[in-house]
């Protein structure tokens, strides 16, 4: 029975919605099923009508592992042939899809933590729903009592109401367990933006082993006893060859072999690696001389906050030579343009002493060993760098030659130098100094001699032309000759220094101890005339910021400090032994240096104290050591020296010796030559007003 009525009920159905398809106006057809309805083809307008030969025929394809996008033209480079050369294998791998799973497996130790965190979870809720249970039970039971204890008081009804209520509320609430978020290390994500990542790039080149063979010999006593015989015979042969040999042909031998082994070490082309010997010199001597070059750059002496006016100098680096060992340092002088590099000047002043001469280029970076070595007959007495063409370096010889090197040529000699024929000086070159070009452009510089003649020099067509600017004449000293003629004594000029501004005006400082203002245009007068030193004066120089004062020094141990529009000095220091340079610091004003020959330094800070230097301190390790030269760098704060042995130290200045204005409480730090300019004039006033009183 159930079946029929299953069936009859279908068949209803199948009625029911044909009834209802007729009553909604839909046309389906009679007598036909819906599904036997035949369905028309849709061709496309722009399908191709082919007729059935074209249908008919076959088109095979074959699938392919390789991809059609796949590159077919790669070269690599191949260091075995030293060629480029095109790579027959191309990965044909395509990747469509790919996605990262969450899924875990449950063996792993993330599934059955997870696993078990769950049956906790579980657990938790089945002990809620038992305490629910018995709260249950306990209200069934609960409500004879209520009905006896209202029969029997009404008084207690409201306390026993509230406790029943707060009962029910905390069985009510189930104990709900802490959610603990759950972290898959597969599934990892930052809160940030996640950047995709290059992939990495393998060079790998691939070398052929060296060849090998083996050798192999057996050695006996007889064959070792042999070739010690042989050797034995070949030393008396060349021993007999010597005997016979005169004197002279043994030197001529030992000249050639010289000179053969001298072609062997030119032959070897060293020109190509040079460059790269010269950096890997420098990061060896930066690591072998790090905790200088850490000093150098970071130490401050920390004691200079424990005293005011005293200050100390740190010995840096030491530069020495072995070919000038020998050979006193005579001139000093900071590259303009490259801070680090520095030349000096190589000479004796001992006159019985003179041998050869030495100009050696150092760099900070490079401590051991000069940049650039130029040698000389004749000892070099002094030197200057030109300011818009640092690679020239121009010097005065003792034998009174001046030779302008040009650091860009390799070779020894110099580019310019002076002969009989050009006009040299007579007596040794005591100072040099670069100066403008003249109105063709042409280098000029000036040289300072013995012999009294202040000499111009101009480079024209490659030839040095000079120029006689002033003859120096003691005054006073005119005799009389033969016939009436006048003889003057030359004036023995040994230092000078042009005026900063007024490009005419320059200082000569002499033997006789004076102090010449001079004028590139007049030859025969001098401006003014100061009566400066008992001895030589070694220094003139003027002061970079103030245009009114220059300094000098002199071997009758003092340093004078002066206003060239007064003729007595402002300032007089005994440093207690000669003076042998002095220099101004470019950072201030008031700041100079001085080197003594008994090998002390001493730097005055004007502006902290006008009555004695705030640092002596000896250089040189030995006594005898004489300190000749002393020089600021333009920019770091430290200072070079040269002795009489041949070394220049390199001392970094402490901060008390650099002090700068300090800045008070909303009013900023005023910097510039202005203010070094007021700050040397508030002295110079000071030292007036006490002149202008006595």
């Amino acid at each position: 029975m159930p079946p029929k009525q299953l069936r009859r009920q279908s068949i209803n159905v199948g009625r029911g919605t044909r009834k209802k398809d007729e009553d909604s106006g839909t046309d389906v057809g009679e007598g036909t099923d819906e599904w036997s309805q035949s369905k028309a083809t849709v061709r496309p307008p722009d399908q191709l009508e082919l007729t059935d030969a074209e249908l008919k025929e076959e088109f095979t394809r074959i699938l392919t592992a390789n991809n059609p996008h796949a590159p077919q033209n790669i070269v690599r480079y191949s260091f075995k042939e030293g060629t480029y050369k095109l790579i027959g294998f191309v990965n044909q791998l395509a990747v469509h899809f790919s996605q990262v799973g969450n899924l875990i497996p449950k063996d792993s130790d993330e599934g059955r933590r997870q696993h078990y965190r769950d049956e906790l979870v579980a657990g938790s809720q089945e002990s809620a729903k038992v305490v629910l249970s018995d709260t249950e039970m306990l209200e069934e039971e609960e409500e004879p009592k209520e009905a006896e204890v209202e029969a029997g008081s009404q008084t207690d009804v409201p306390a026993a109401e509230a406790a029943e209520k707060v009962t029910e509320e905390e069985l009510m609430t189930p104990v709900q367990p802490k959610e603990r978020k759950l972290t898959n290390q597969f599934n990892f994500s930052e809160r940030a933006s996640q950047t995709f990542s290059n992939p990495l790039r393998d060079r790998e080149c691939q070398m052929e082993p060296p060849p090998r063979t083996n050798f192999s010999a057996t050695a006996n006593q007889w064959e070792i006893y042999d070739a010690y015989v042989e050797e034995l015979k070949k030393q008396e042969k060349t021993k007999e060859k010597e005997k016979t040999k005169t004197p002279v042909a043994k030197k001529m031998g030992k000249m050639a072999m010289r000179k053969l082994t001298s072609m062997e070490s030119q032959s070897d082309d060293i020109t190509k690696v040079t460059q790269a010997a010269k950096i890997v010199e420098r990061m060896v001597n930066q690591n072998t001389y790090d905790d200088i070059a850490q000093d150098f750059k970071y130490y401050e002496d920390a004691a200079d906050e424990y005293r005011d006016q005293e200050g100390t100098l740190l010995p840096l680096w030491k530069f020495q030579n072995d070919k000038a060992k020998r050979l006193a340092v005579t001139a000093l002088s900071w590259n303009p343009k490259y801070k680090d590099l520095f030349a000096v000047g190589h000479g004796s002043y001992d006159f019985m002493k003179q041998s050869r001469g030495m100009l050696l280029l150092y760099s900070l970076k490079n401590p051991s060993f000069p940049e650039y070595i130029f040698s000389s007959e004749s000892g070099i007495m002094c030197l200057d760098m030109h300011v818009d063409h640092p690679y020239l370096v121009v010097v005065g010889h003792y034998d009174g030659n001046v030779a302008i090197y040009n650091l860009k040529k390799p070779h020894s000699q110099p580019s310019f130098r002076s002969s009989a024929k050009s006009g040299k000086h007579t007596d040794p070159v005591w100072q040099v100094k670069w100066q403008k070009d003249d109105m063709d452009h042409n280098l000029n510089f000036f040289s300072v001699s013995s012999d009294g003649r202040i000499v111009s020099w101009t480079l024209v067509k490659s030839e040095l032309v000079h120029t006689d600017v002033i003859k120096l004449k003691v005054e006073g000293s005119t005799t009389e000759g033969l016939e009436g003629l006048q003889l003057h004594t030359v004036g023995c000029g040994t230092a000078f220094d042009f005026h900063k501004e007024i490009d005419y005006m320059f200082l000569v400082g002499t033997e006789e101890g004076k102090i010449y203002k001079c004028s590139k245009s007049y030859s025969s007068q001098f401006l003014d005339t100061y009566d400066a030193h008992d001895m030589a004066v070694d220094a003139v120089s003027w002061n970079p910021y103030h245009t009114k004062v220059f300094m000098s020094c002199s071997s009758d141990w003092t340093v004078k400090i002066w206003d060239h529009t007064i003729k007595t000095p402002m300032f007089i220091y005994d440093l207690n032994s000669a003076v042998g340079d002095v220099a101004w610091a470019p950072y201030s004003s008031t700041v100079f240096a001085a080197v003594t020959t008994d090998g002390k330094a001493h730097v005055f800070d004007l502006a902290i104290n006008k009555y004695e230097a705030i640092c002596n301190q000896p250089v040189v390790a030995k006594k005898k050591n004489k300190i000749t030269h002393v020089q600021f760098n333009p920019i770091h704060p430290i200072i070079i020296v040269g002795d009489d042995r041949g070394h220049i130290t390199c001392l970094k200045l402490s901060p008390n010796l650099r002090k700068m204005p300090k800045e008070k409480k909303g009013q900023e730090v005023q910097k510039g030559p202005a203010v070094e300019i007021a700050k040397l004039d508030k002295l110079l006033n000071l030292v007036r007003e006490v002149k202008t009183k006595t």
